[in-house]
Formats: structure tokens, C-alpha cells, sequence
């Protein structure tokens, strides 16, 4: 953990000059970029809220520190730039501080790609970012802000390329080098290079044991090759290096979660869902922690584990963001939760609200997705929740190759790979359980060592031996 924050002076020797002449103000905002890169909390500065909130008052005028405060709420995407008067003015506040003489051109390209983000244009924002990534590749608040705008995407060639254009840049001395080795490892791992990606991310670790996104990287490698016991040790024995990053430490009991519902070592899951995953979750409010959440009870679920009464207090989060619609990713999920727990008017409004915001009343790349991919998406989780298994695979199976387009990672939409077996299992129609075991088929030769999959498989040929 770093502790040596660079002044304005450092910062321009570094290379990425900031228009503020405040010292401290410009060392906070090294301090709040660690943070970030890191996914911890520094005590010994109140953490990453509390870091940002004496950035600001530090200096008020500061560009960049409204950049980065704006940005992490924007991509922490639990504020909706078109429901909060607040973030509104906030943004604009960053804007017009923009307009002043000393803010530098580098400045005025991020002003303009927060905001965009902000009211949805996450595409045209990451293109910025780009272009002043291509002038200096030693932005690194470019990079990550980038880095994290192609996984909500689902961009990963861009995800993987990013960084790669850049790490020939920096050097071993440089602060917050050794963090992109496991950025880098994670776009490769989503790029099928999982070699490399497991190199690269064992490289972080190496440098840095409390990395926790190159452990999450190596946690997605050991997912996508199948080896999971694997993946449950080293989740187990790095325990006490990852899960002292607060902000991401959610998100990596959830990967270890996964490794036990892959086993089918299902107490073993719903005990790190009670102990840490649900327990984070509520702590922390994150929108991450809670897709984290309904997704590893959305898979007990399936694998018919009882998790009735566990659903309530996560959708008491989740349904004051049924009309956000920032990500399609995250509205799926909300809707787990309202349906997991039987609340039928949130429920309703989830999908009255997502079908005027895909209508075009929604603004954003995130408009045409939810209408290409969301609205059928989450009228087949409703569809499966009431027992219509074949109208839930009717609407999921035409549009399985375009669920990429609501971002996250290969491992997180794998639940939808599995709704949907499991809709075509359940369903009535004959040409439906035909379907399941072709997937099944097709999910078993790329992955072969799948236990959940050979379970599945199992069930496929109860049901074929009953037609």
C-alpha cells in the first residue's frame, strides 16, 4: 500500500501535469486514484469517500478532483444522471469549472468524457479517453476509467488492447505500475488468452500480493479452464490478501461462491453468502456488491437450493434503481431480487419503466440495448419466474449471442447461459428439451471439466429417457 503522494511539482515530472497549485489538494488526488486502482480503503486517510470529500475541500477549484469524484459516481453506477438534480449540478459544476484559462486541454477532454458517461454515452466516452491515452499513456485515470467502461460493455478486444498499447510506457519505478498486470491479465482472460492472462496476472501478484484485481483476473482464468477445486484453494490460501481491498473483496467471495456452486458443495456457497457476500452487499450498498449478491442466490436458486428468505433485504436496495437503467446488466439483476422476493409492484414497475426507457424515452448506448436485449431478457426472468418455461427460452434463445452487449465479464453472464438450459429443460415443448442438450453438449466440449454442466446433463437425460 502506497503512502508517498505525489505533489504538483512530482506530478509534472511524472509527466501528467494537473492545473491546480495546491500541494495537497494534488497529493489527495493521488491518494484517490491509488484507492481506486487498488479497490481499498486507506485508514490512515478515512478511505476513498472520505479522501475524496477533503480533495474537494482542499481545493474547490480543483478540475481534476471534480473529474475523478464525478467519474467514480458515474461508474460506480448507483446515481442517474437523468433522476438526480444533485449529480446534475455536480456535473455541471465540474463543466464550468472547465471553462477556466488554466485548465489544461488534457483537462477539458476528461470533463467532456464524465459527462458524457454520465448521461450514457459510455462508447463516446471511452473514445476520449482513448485520445488522450494515445498522447500520454501515462494517464492513469484514463486508462482505468476506460479500463472499467469496456467491462460494463462488454468491449473485451478494447478492454485487452487498452492497456497493452500503454504498458510499454511505463516503467517498473513508476507508481501504480504493478497494477496493470492484472488489468492487462483480465482483458486477455476475456479475450481467451488464458495463458498469458494467467502469467500476467501471477506477475501482479508477485509484485504486489494484496492486488485483489489480479487475483480477481487469475480467479476468472482458473473459472473459464475449468478448474475450480483449483480455484477454491486459491481463493482459501490468498484469503487474507484480497479481502482486505473493501471494494472489491465482495466480488471475489462471489468468484469463490462460484467455484462451490461449480462442485455442487452448496453449503460451503451459501455460507460464504451469509457470512460475506450477502453481509458486504447490504453493508456497502455498492450496485457491484449487489449484482454480486442476486446473481450467486439467482444460481442456488437454479441448482434448487432454498434461498427464499434471503432475497427481501437486497431488494429493498435494488428497487429504488428500478428506473435507473444505466446498465442492462444491473437491471437483470434488480429484477432477480424483486422476484426472488415476490414483490410483485416492483416488479411491475421494473418492467413498465425498462419498456418506456427502451421505447426511447431512455437516452445512451444503454437505450438501444435494453430494447435489443433487455426487455426480453427480463420478461423471460419473469416469464420462468411464473412457470412459462417455454415462453422464457421462446425469448432468451434468439438473443443469446447478443446478452455480451450488457457488459460484465464471461464468468457473470454464464447465469444466463444457464437460465436458459434450464427454461428449455423445464419446458413443455419437446424442440425446447432437444435445445438443452445440444447447449449442453456445446457448453461441455468447450469446458469439459464442468461439474455443474455434467449435473445439468444428468437431468437432460431423465428427461430424454421420459420422452
Amino acid at each position: 500500500m502506497r503512502d508517498n503522494w505525489r505533489d504538483c511539482q512530482a506530478w509534472k515530472e511524472f509527466g501528467v501535469d494537473l492545473s491546480t497549485t495546491n500541494n495537497e489538494a494534488a497529493k489527495l488526488f493521488d491518494a484517490v486514484l491509488t484507492q481506486y486502482v487498488g479497490w481499498y480503503d486507506d485508514n490512515s486517510l478515512g478511505g476513498l469517500e472520505n479522501s475524496v470529500e477533503k480533495m474537494i475541500a482542499t481545493d474547490p477549484k480543483f478540475v481534476m478532483g471534480h473529474v475523478i469524484k464525478n467519474g467514480l459516481d458515474a461508474l460506480g453506477t448507483g446515481r442517474s444522471y437523468y433522476l438526480d438534480k444533485e449529480f446534475q449540478t455536480e456535473i455541471q459544476t465540474m463543466i464550468d469549472l472547465g471553462n477556466s484559462p488554466s485548465t489544461l486541454p488534457r483537462e477539458k477532454q476528461h470533463i467532456n468524457a464524465v459527462k458524457l458517461w454520465s448521461q450514457g454515452e459510455m462508447t463516446d466516452a471511452c473514445q476520449i479517453w482513448e485520445s488522450i491515452l494515445v498522447e500520454n499513456p501515462l494517464d492513469m485515470l484514463a486508462l482505468k476509467f476506460s479500463h472499467d467502461s469496456y467491462f460494463y460493455q462488454g468491449h473485451h478486444p478494447q478492454m485487452r488492447d487498452s492497456i497493452a498499447r500503454a504498458m510499454p510506457h511505463w516503467k517498473s519505478s513508476m507508481p501504480l505500475y504493478s497494477y496493470l498486470f492484472g488489468m492487462h491479465a483480465f482483458g486477455l482472460e476475456e479475450c481467451n488468452h488464458y495463458d498469458e492472462a494467467e502469467r500476467l496476472a501471477a506477475k501482479g501478484l508477485e509484485l504486489n500480493r494484496n492486488d485483489c484485481w489480479s487475483t480477481h483476473s487469475m480467479a476468472h482464468v482458473l473459472e473459464m479452464t475449468g478448474r475450480s477445486t483449483e480455484g477454491i484453494k486459491f481463493m482459501s490460501t490468498t484469503e487474507n490478501d484480497w479481502n482486505v481491498c473493501a471494494m472489491l473483496a465482495c466480488h471475489n467471495y462471489w468468484h469463490y461462491g462460484v467455484f462451490s456452486i461449480e462442485r455442487g458443495l452448496y453449503d460451503e456457497a451459501v455460507g460464504l453468502f451469509d457470512t460475506q457476500v450477502g453481509p458486504r452487499a447490504v453493508k456497502s450498498g455498492a450496485m457491484l456488491d449487489m449484482v454480486d449478491a442476486c446473481s450467486l442466490l439467482y444460481r442456488l436458486k437454479l441448482e434448487g437450493i432454498n434461498v427464499k428468505d434471503k432475497w427481501k433485504e437486497f431488494n429493498e436496495v435494488c428497487k429504488h434503481h428500478a428506473d435507473d437503467h444505466i446498465l442492462t446488466f444491473n437491471d437483470a439483476h434488480f429484477l432477480m431480487a424483486s422476484l426472488g422476493a415476490e414483490d410483485k409492484a416492483t416488479t411491475d414497475k421494473m418492467m413498465m419503466s425498462l419498456k418506456e426507457f427502451a421505447k426511447g424515452t431512455g437516452k445512451g448506448d444503454n437505450q438501444r440495448i435494453s430494447k435489443e436485449v433487455g426487455v426480453p431478457l427480463c420478461e423471460a426472468l419473469v416469464a420462468y419466474d411464473s412457470g412459462d418455461f417455454a415462453k422464457a427460452v421462446s425469448l432468451v434463445n434468439p438473443i443469446r449471442y447478443k446478452i455480451l452487449t450488457i457488459g460484465g465479464s464471461h464468468a457473470q453472464r454464464d447465469v444466463f447461459n444457464q437460465f436458459l438450459i434450464h427454461a428449455a429443460l423445464q419446458s413443455p415443448e419437446k424442440a425446447h428439451n432437444k435445445l438443452a442438450r445440444v447447449l449442453l453438449t456445446e457448453r461441455k466440449t468447450l469446458k469439459s471439466n464442468a461439474p455443474l454442466t455434467d449435473r445439468l446433463i444428468t437431468r437432460a437425460m431423465a428427461v430424454h429417457t421420459a420422452d
